[in-house]
């Protein structure tokens, strides 16, 4: 029963984050990337903390007491990459379509382990090269190199999807330290939220009337995205293992497609088909392989 619980949790968490790329999309008919970040993050804040009270309150001075500069070291990349990784793919669908910014999203998945040999020397696993091919051909087909436009916010998404990897790494390395994952999420979504209304004050205007036209798109986003879809994701991942997890997740791109074709009529053609496909694969190859050769060599 608990796996059946953790499995719908999950799912429930893949249908909210695809659909969020629909609120993302629709959310900037009356106000620019940055206020609707700025916006989103800040409710997300707000979504997030009764968690924290509920379930850290306690252990949250326990864990960083003696511990605040190594707490400082980790918290301000994984804000600040979280904030990059979500201003690039923010702006990046005021030129490109809803699929292209999902799938090309999830290249951070084979990104994570090539920054992680980089950066940290860890071995790396073979199919992680076969993985990166299918995603570069995929892409190939799912990108539109007769419309510069296009081109142009599919590579915002791409260097997007470079910290997200980021952000991956530093938050895993974050949760290894301090068991306190509401309250990091508190944090990142705090400093995204600021970040962002730095921007909106240097590029953008502060226009109550305008943000109030976007209140769906940002309470779906703050609280939906933000809140609710990080408690799925942490009570999903309790009771599951890392292959089935993986998979779900990893529809997310397929689910905003599906969403995008529904409701704002963005149809993909027969090559970027195949260009979703090809990523996907990729994706799930990389995961997928390295779970399988371990079981295969415990039996």
């Amino acid at each position: 029963m608990k796996k059946l619980i953790s499995f719908l949790c999950l799912i429930l968490c893949t249908l909210i984050w695809g659909t969020t790329f629909i609120a993302q999309d629709t959310g900037m008919d009356n106000i620019g990337p940055y206020t609707f970040n700025s916006a989103r993050f800040f409710i997300g804040f707000f979504a997030v903390l009764p968690f924290v009270l509920l379930f850290e309150k306690k252990k949250i001075f326990i864990q960083i007491k003696n511990n605040e500069i190594q707490f400082l070291k980790l918290i301000i990349p994984v804000g600040i990459f979280l904030f990059l990784g979500c201003i690039f793919q923010q702006v990046s669908l005021l030129y490109t379509d809803v699929a292209n910014s999902a799938f090309f999203t999830i290249f951070y998945v084979p990104m994570v382990p090539i920054i992680v040999y980089f950066l940290f020397s860890e071995k790396l696993h073979w199919s992680i090269w076969p993985s990166v091919f299918a995603c570069v051909v995929g892409g190939y087909f799912l990108s539109d190199f007769n419309d510069s436009s296009v081109q142009f916010g599919d590579t915002l998404v791409i260097i997007g999807a470079l910290f997200w990897a980021l952000h991956i790494i530093y938050i895993g390395k974050i949760i290894e330290k301090f068991d306190l994952p509401f309250f990091i999420a508190l944090l990142q979504n705090l400093v995204v939220a600021v970040f962002s209304l730095i921007l909106v004050i240097l590029f953008e205007e502060i226009n109550f009337y305008k943000i109030k036209l976007e209140t769906l798109e940002i309470l779906y986003a703050g609280i939906l995205s933000g809140g609710a879809a990080f408690a799925l994701q942490i009570f999903g991942q309790k009771n599951i293992t890392a292959a089935p997890a993986a998979i779900v997740m990893s529809l997310e791109g397929v689910v905003a497609a599906i969403a995008a074709w529904i409701i704002l009529s963005q149809v993909l053609d027969f090559g970027n088909i195949i260009g979703c496909t090809l990523i996907l694969f990729g994706v799930l190859f990389s995961q997928l392989t390295p779970i399988y050769q371990i079981k295969v060599k415990n039996i």
